[in-house]
C-alpha cells in the first residue's frame, strides 16, 4: 500500500501544480471560462440529483460519512483518519490561500469572476476566495480513506462521488474549474497517506 500512497501523493502534487500554474495569471483563462459555462449552464433539474453527493464536501457531512463507514467496518483507524482528514483539509485550504494571496483578487467566486454565472441554492457565496475548493479537498480525502476496505467491485463508487462533488461545485456556481482540480490534487495529497496508514 505504501507504493500506492506515494503514487497518489505524486499524482496529487502534479494535478495541484498544473492547476496552480494554469491559474497563476491576472485573469480567468478563456478555456476555463468555457468549461465553467458549459457545466454551469447545464439544465436546472440537475441541481437535485447533484445536491446529495455534493454534501460530502461539507466539513460536517463529509466527516460524518467517513465516520459512518468506519463504524460499519468497526475500524478505529478509519474513524481517526476521517477526523484527521477534516483537520488537514482546513489546514491545507488555509495554507494554500495564504500562499496564493496574490491570486485572490482574480480567483474570486464565479459570482464575481464569471460574467453571467448562475448561482444555484441559497448558500452559494457570490464573493470571496475560491482557490482551492475545500469541498473537493475533503470529499477526495474521505473517498481515499473509504476506498481502502470496501470490496473491489465497489471501489469506483467513492471516487465517482468525489467527481460528482467536483462537477456539482462548478454547476452551482461555487467554484471555477481550476479551483476544483486544485482541490482534487490536495485531496489526494491528504487522503492517500492516511489511507495507507490504516491498512
Amino acid at each position: 500500500m505504501a507504493w500506492l500512497a506515494i503514487a497518489g501523493v505524486v499524482l496529487g502534487a502534479v494535478v495541484f501544480a498544473a492547476s496552480f500554474h494554469a491559474a497563476h495569471r491576472d485573469h480567468i483563462p478563456v478555456a476555463e471560462q468555457r468549461v465553467f459555462r458549459a457545466i454551469n449552464r447545464l439544465p436546472g433539474w440537475l441541481y437535485w440529483p447533484l445536491w446529495p453527493p455534493m454534501q460530502l464536501g461539507n466539513l460536517v457531512v463529509g466527516t460524518l460519512a467517513g465516520l459512518a463507514v468506519a463504524l460499519y467496518y468497526d475500524s478505529w483507524g478509519k474513524a481517526a483518519a476521517a477526523v484527521i482528514a477534516a483537520v488537514l483539509k482546513l489546514f491545507a485550504e488555509r495554507v494554500v490561500r495564504h500562499w496564493t494571496r496574490p491570486l485572490l483578487a482574480v480567483r474570486q467566486r464565479p459570482g464575481t469572476s464569471e460574467p453571467g454565472a448562475v448561482l444555484r441554492g441559497g448558500d452559494v457565496p457570490a464573493t470571496g476566495p475560491s482557490f482551492p475548493s475545500g469541498h473537493v479537498i475533503l470529499a477526495v480525502a474521505i473517498m481515499c480513506i473509504v476506498a481502502v476496505e470496501i470490496p473491489a467491485p465497489w471501489m469506483s463508487v467513492p471516487f465517482g462521488l468525489a467527481l460528482l462533488v467536483m462537477l456539482g461545485r462548478v454547476y452551482v456556481g461555487a467554484h471555477n474549474p481550476l479551483d476544483v482540480t486544485a482541490g482534487l490534487g490536495l485531496g489526494l495529497i491528504v487522503g492517500m497517506p492516511l489511507a495507507a496508514l490504516i491498512v
